[in-house]
């Protein structure tokens, strides 16, 4: 065996098992109904109740699905995962010229860590409106706010144009998608539409490189996404684990060919007070192949008060949630990539109401 940095070494019950089970019976949804134009869905109010169906069944029996015919365009894709190989090919002196600190927020990193163990991978991050207005500091009585800027590399070229240009796509398709988990809720179509308009959204880019103790370490450790919603694409490489609801099983899941994955994420089980619930994931790794996967974070504005809608609360069913602000929590977050706050990083279930 060759040893490996202790960082990097999950503890016994965090480890992936040898005998890897692989997803099936994984929700698969067509959203082509929604994007042909030949297809009049006012005419036939049915195909639409069928989608919305589908989806809500998925967001509440998975927390994640996969869609298909989404209308995101093959070429911009392979364009950004054409340049982001050429960006991770480099070597390190030259990656780390677009370094991120806890100024530059954006950029690359190599040392990012979940649940205090250091993840086999390194990764490039890019915010979707630039600039990004956040809190300038985590102090809740403080009211100033600040810019995040993205950071481009000389090499390669048009790096910054390929991925703007599939952080465009990523929006849209995002925003159809919470459209649809609306509708699903029994709420209007255009609910959650408002959160979105000072958005903090952002795309990672992550390189998970060959390991040679898979079997001890992490590409990323077991977490739940905190936004609204994940729009994941990846390479032909599996290494995406999800935790079965029903029985806490790890699963495997296989990379569709241009399918996005799409996760639910903790502001949408808090808006829902619950109805849906965000999914807990994590990556392995292998020996032989690097993985390339790219998500898109669907974030609300930093203002944003985050808690149960109040079409989900009332005196049977009160709030489960106590409220919280959506740029505060996100600054705090980003402050423990960079320095010890003296306790675990802040999390959604802090929040929860027991």
């Amino acid at each position: 065996m060759v040893e490996i940095d202790p960082d990097f070494i999950q503890a016994p019950d965090n480890r992936p098992k040898p005998n890897v089970i692989e997803a099936e019976n994984i929700p698969v949804i067509d959203l082509s109904p929604i994007l042909d134009s030949s297809s009049n869905i006012e005419k036939d109010p049915l195909v639409f109740d069928e989608l919305v169906r589908k989806i809500g069944s998925a967001c509440k029996e998975w927390g994640f699905f996969q869609v298909i015919n989404h209308g995101a365009p093959l070429e911009s894709r392979q364009k950004i995962e054409s340049v982001g190989k050429k960006f991770f090919g480099q070597k390190m002196e030259e990656k780390k010229k677009v370094r991120r600190d806890i100024v530059k927020v954006m950029g690359y990193y190599e040392s990012e860590v979940t649940k205090s163990v250091r993840d086999w991978k390194e990764v490039f991050d890019f915010t979707f409106e630039e600039p990004t207005l956040i809190p300038a500091s985590i102090d809740p009585h403080d009211k100033e706010v600040t810019h995040w800027y993205n950071q481009w590399p000389e090499f390669p070229p048009g790096m910054s144009e390929a991925f703007q240009e599939y952080a465009q796509h990523m929006k849209k398709l995002s925003i159809k998608i919470m459209e649809l988990i609306a509708v699903s809720l029994g709420l209007p179509r255009e609910r959650f539409n408002e959160f979105f308009k000072d958005e903090t959204s952002w795309i990672r880019f992550n390189h998970y490189p060959p390991c040679p103790n898979p079997d001890i370490a992490l590409g990323v450790g077991s977490h739940k996404d905190t936004g609204a919603l994940t729009v994941l694409a990846q390479d032909e490489v599996s290494g995406l684990e999800v935790r079965r609801k029903s029985d806490g099983e790890w699963l495997l899941v296989k990379p569709l060919p241009n399918a996005y994955i799409i996760n639910v994420g903790d502001l949408v089980q808090v808006w829902s007070n619950d109805a849906y619930e965000s999914i807990e994931h994590r990556v392995v790794l292998n020996t032989e192949k690097a993985r390339l996967s790219y998500p898109f974070f669907l974030f609300p504005a930093h203002y944003t008060m985050v808690e149960p809608l109040k079409e989900f609360t009332n005196d049977e069913n009160p709030p489960k949630y106590k409220p919280y602000n959506w740029g505060k929590f996100l600054a705090t977050r980003k402050l423990g990539n960079f320095m010890k706050l003296g306790v675990d990083n802040i999390h959604t279930q802090h929040f929860k109401i027991t």
